[in-house]
């Protein structure tokens, strides 16, 4: 049936030009955008998950950041301390010579007390961010300290990992209790060694910075006057402090070599939640050009169709001729 009220044909065509509209603006979208699902609408269950990732991409982002100032905390400290080992080595080397018959104890000394101002200097300047683990001035003992390490999404909810490291381990001096630092206390070292067995012992600190509460014994310093004993016990005391300065720095070397594993994991997790969400929202540019690509012939098709349907009520004007 032909009418002039109802043109079946057109609105049949219309209908098809308006879904292929449709389908163009969307898929314009997914090119412009260069995501398939760009909000709740496109896909609720995907975009969910995506915004989830992507906001806990930005945790992982800031432990990043965190971990990089605990990696330059630790780096920090430990440089203060090798150097300062390497200076207690040479210390060591001087009172072997000062051991040595007819040595000029005075002129040694003198070469230990700057080496010593040296251990300060460098402790004095082993800080980053305010924090330095090798010079305590608070009046409060060292701490262990806390350095974000991770961030954890479980059934449970979410959590922070952390990276400890007690402090108290690397404080080379303390001004309030000497007694705290590894250098300020005071180290018991034995001389005079006869068939294996000490005949002496003597209690020493290397520094002496006054501090508040001081430290038992005497500070490591020689001079003429110094007898061979003395200096044996000495060198005993240095190489114990020694020790514990190596014992020390072999704990904060594990601690860095921690972070930097750490570090180097939550970059690669942040690769993978990167590409996880991508493979969920990103849209497939071949897929979306040829997409496009079909539906504007499908349009210009459908353009041409409501053309054609439109034109029929014009035959009906040839009946009235």
């Amino acid at each position: 049936m032909t009418s002039i009220i109802t043109n079946a044909s057109a609105i049949a065509a219309l209908s098809t030009l308006r879904t292929i509209s449709s389908n163009m603006e969307s898929t314009q979208a997914h090119i412009s955008s260069g995501l398939k699902v760009g909000s709740a609408k496109d896909n609720a269950a995907y975009w969910s998950i995506a915004t989830t990732m992507k906001s806990d991409d930005k945790a992982l982002s800031a432990v990043q950041d965190a971990l990089g100032l605990a990696a330059a905390k630790t780096d920090t400290a430990y440089n203060g301390l090798d150097t300062t080992i390497d200076i207690i080595s040479t210390i060591k080397q001087k009172l072997v010579t000062a051991r040595e018959p007819g040595a000029d104890k005075d002129k040694i000394n003198k070469e230990i007390t700057e080496l010593k101002n040296q251990i300060i200097s460098t402790a004095q300047s082993s800080s980053f961010s305010g924090e330095n683990w090798l010079y305590n001035t608070s009046t409060t003992a060292a701490t262990t300290k806390t350095m974000v390490g991770s961030f954890t999404r479980s059934a449970n909810g979410v959590s922070i990992g952390t990276i400890s490291y007690d402090t108290a381990n690397s404080v080379l001096i303390d001004t309030n209790d000497a007694t705290k630092g590894a250098l300020t206390k005071a180290v018991t070292g034995y001389g005079t060694y006869t068939n294996g067995t000490a005949g002496s012992t003597g209690t020493y600190f290397l520094i002496n910075v006054n501090s508040t509460t001081s430290a038992a014994g005497s500070v490591i310093s020689i001079s003429s006057t110094t007898t061979d004993a003395q200096v044996e016990q000495m060198l005993s005391s240095v190489d114990t402090m020694l020790q514990s300065l190596t014992n020390a720095a072999s704990t904060l070397g594990a601690a860095n070599s921690r972070i930097d594993t750490q570090n180097s994991f939550v970059k690669d997790l942040r690769d993978t939640i990167t590409k996880g969400v991508g493979r969920l929202v990103d849209a497939d540019m071949n897929e979306e050009s040829t997409k496009l690509k079909a539906l504007q012939t499908q349009q210009q098709l459908g353009i041409q169709a409501l053309s054609i349907a439109n034109s029929s009520a014009d035959s009906v004007l040839s009946l009235f001729r």
